[in-house]
Order: structure tokens, then C-alpha cells, then sequence
């Protein structure tokens, strides 16, 4: 009877857990139409992450840059906490870059990755190197954002760029109506021996199917 017991009591934890994740990932929405390779902002697996983020390059060679900024809730006025911002971008060849023992998005996203999450006042930081523009020199260097919401929400938005890039495009440069309510066009300044660049991100505007 004892021996009954404990299985019993197993089985319902075991179930309890299983529902409690199967909850978990029936919050996740994909929202803004189809984004190819947006999953990859659940690949931190256990890392605990902050407002501020190093990606591996940085100390490679090549010009460091930091990319700042604050995200907003919908209104554009208050502060979003606990925002996930997942970025990645090629290396100085203009390559993603995995490592040999790459899994997951990384095969197609490269090493250079890396994940935020906003403070109490939304804020976010990650440092890196300015990226490398495609061999084929088809597009400007760019840094690709993906957001994750509290809620569960989440979407790409258009990519960091950077004022003075020979390749932008007036495309890029007149956007009507940008994700995030921003261009990403980054004003590169510098200080001390690091050049940094500002973006603030709204959540959900001009993002079609948000509500």
C-alpha cells in the first residue's frame, strides 16, 4: 500500500510539472507576421541575463562599439522592464559564424550573439564589435534584434544600421513606419576608446497583429 502510495504521489508531481511547462510554452505568440529564426531568442538555455550583455567578438579585432537604449511599454512613455532583446550579427568578414560544436539557431546566426534583459527602467546594453558587411556587399552592415515580451509576445524588429554606410539604402534611410517606432540607424559617437550608439525600442508599434 505504502509502496502504491509513493507512485502515486510521483506520477502527480511528474504530471504537475510536464502541465506547468506545456502552460509555459503555450504563452509564447508569435506576433507580426512570419520571422524565420525569431525561436533563437529561447536559446540562453540557463544563463541569467541582465541589462547588459558582452557578445564574444568584442575582444577580437575590429571597432568596439556599445548599443544602448530604453524600451517603452505600448504607450511610449513608460518604462518596459524584463524585456528580452536576442541580437546577433556576422563577423568582421561579413560571415555568421558558428563554432564547430554549434546547435540549434547558431548554425545559421553565427557565434556573435547575444541576450539583454531590460531593468526597472527598460533600459539595455550590449557591447560588441561594428559588424562586417557581406562579401557580396548586398546589404549594409547590420546587427538583427528579436524582442520577447513578458507577455509572451514576440517578433523581430528592422535591423541596427549605421549613419554613413556607403550602402544604405533611401529605403533605409525614409522609413514610414518602422518597427519599434525606430529606424535603427545608429549615430556612432565616441568616448574614451569605444564609439556608442543609441536605439529606443516601443513595444508593438507598427508591429501588424500585436493586439
Amino acid at each position: 500500500m505504502k509502496r502504491l502510495l509513493i507512485i502515486l504521489v510521483l506520477s502527480t508531481t511528474l504530471f504537475s510539472c510536464a502541465n506547468s511547462q506545456n502552460q509555459g510554452q503555450d504563452n509564447f505568440k508569435l506576433v507580426g507576421g512570419p520571422c524565420e529564426g525569431c525561436e533563437a531568442i529561447f536559446e540562453y538555455g540557463d544563463k541569467d541575463l541582465s541589462p547588459v550583455d558582452t557578445l564574444p567578438d568584442f575582444n577580437d579585432q575590429g571597432l568596439r562599439i556599445k548599443v544602448t537604449g530604453t524600451i517603452y511599454e505600448n504607450d511610449g512613455k513608460t518604462p518596459a522592464k524584463d524585456v528580452i532583446l536576442y541580437v546577433y550579427h556576422t563577423n568582421q568578414e561579413g560571415i555568421y559564424q558558428p563554432r564547430e560544436n554549434a546547435t540549434g539557431w547558431e548554425k545559421q546566426h553565427g557565434h556573435i550573439r547575444g541576450w539583454v534583459k531590460t531593468d526597472e527602467m527598460g533600459r539595455y546594453v550590449f557591447y560588441t564589435l561594428k559588424p562586417g558587411i557581406y562579401p557580396n556587399l548586398s546589404s549594409p552592415a547590420h546587427i538583427h534584434p528579436t524582442i520577447l515580451e513578458p507577455s509572451g509576445k514576440y517578433y523581430w524588429l528592422g535591423s541596427y544600421r549605421f549613419e554613413g554606410d556607403s550602402l544604405l539604402t533611401e529605403e533605409h534611410l525614409n522609413q514610414t513606419s518602422p518597427r519599434g517606432g525606430s529606424d535603427g540607424l545608429l549615430k556612432l559617437r565616441k568616448e574614451g576608446n569605444i564609439w556608442v550608439g543609441k536605439r529606443d525600442i516601443i513595444l508593438g508599434k507598427n508591429v501588424s497583429d500585436y493586439d
